[in-house]
């Protein structure tokens, strides 16, 4: 494997570890501040939304993968709409209708997600299977669990009733600019890339290792579920 290839197997490599420390939970002072102050606190939901899609390792390996392949802005906009729908609805109705759904188990199949799309991008299913699920269709199937994902997290911490509602929403609201801005970071990584010249030389390995970076995320939401 030629060495540029390689540190791009490690460079996504490298982000599990951080998306298996973010994968559970808001931050001890983020979760405290919300526990503790009761009413309205739009900003301060939609700053922790923003904040936890913009640190949410296994979103952000999604949506590069969504991404990776498409070129006109119009391809872009419908992927990541279709996904910006999908987790607002679970995100929303986990919340606010009281769906709760295991954590680990969420989890893992997020992780699954990073590695379902990596095999869509190698063209996997008609390789293996001759037939390619319509793209578009998964997208916002898993947006769906990337949402049930967001609302775990809101459902560990003791929330006050007063304008909860609100407050969710903003939370919401809060994910989507968190992932607007992850996307413009993404897509001028994916410029800056392909301008190099060695972007599809090396498109199989990434998402060989996008692949094996979701493995790494659900194998450690499974043990989790195992011993929890």
């Amino acid at each position: 494997m030629p060495a540029a290839m390689q540190r791009t197997v490690l460079l996504v490599m490298s982000l599990a570890p951080a998306g298996i420390a973010l994968a559970h939970g808001v931050a001890e002072r983020d979760a405290a501040w919300l526990e503790q102050h009761a009413g309205l606190e739009l900003v301060l939901f939609a700053y922790l939304g923003a904040k936890h899609m913009v640190t949410g390792y296994d979103h952000l390996l999604y949506l590069l993968g969504v991404i990776f392949f498409l070129r006109r802005p119009r391809d872009i906009a419908l992927f990541v709409t279709l996904f910006a729908v999908g987790h607002s609805l679970t995100l929303l109705g986990g919340v606010l209708g009281g769906i709760r759904l295991n954590p680990w188990l969420v989890d893992a199949v997020i992780g699954l997600s990073v590695v379902y799309k990596g095999f869509e991008n190698l063209d996997g299913f008609r390789a293996t299977i001759g037939w390619q699920p319509d793209p578009r269709y998964a997208v916002f199937a898993f947006g769906l669990v990337h949402g049930f994902g967001l609302a775990t997290k809101l459902q560990e911490l003791t929330l006050s009733s007063e304008g909860l509602v609100a407050n969710i929403v903003a939370f919401n609201v809060g994910v989507e600019l968190g992932q607007l801005l992850a996307l413009a970071l993404l897509l001028f990584f994916i410029t800056a890339w392909r301008a190099t010249g060695r972007y599809a030389a090396h498109a199989w390995g990434f998402n060989i290792a996008l692949m094996a970076a979701g493995l790494l995320l659900t194998g450690y939401q499974l043990a989790g579920y195992r011993l929890a």
